[in-house]
């Protein structure tokens, strides 16, 4: 089982989108950890969406497709569930 998610930070209002075969807690977790990469920049990322998919490759998939959107009211109307 894989997962798209959406992560979001208040400090830098800015959304996250990433895929995973882990549990979403799990993901989060080391979002929230000390690493590098983009994600680093924050210590406030909160979970605010996420869909299952049977496969990692399906979970990408949507991931790209998410990210080519490239518009944040976009992606807040999937939030919502004004779209899909």
């Amino acid at each position: 089982m894989a997962c798209l998610y959406i992560l979001y930070s208040p400090a830098l209002d800015r959304y996250y989108v990433g895929h995973t075969t882990e549990p979403l807690a799990e993901r989060l977790r080391k979002h929230l950890s000390d690493h590098r990469g983009w994600s680093a920049r924050a210590k406030d990322w909160q979970a605010v969406y996420s869909e299952s998919y049977p496969d990692k490759a399906g979970a990408y998939r949507r991931e790209l497709e998410v990210k080519s959107w490239k518009s944040r009211d976009r992606i807040r109307a999937l939030i919502t569930g004004a779209a899909r």
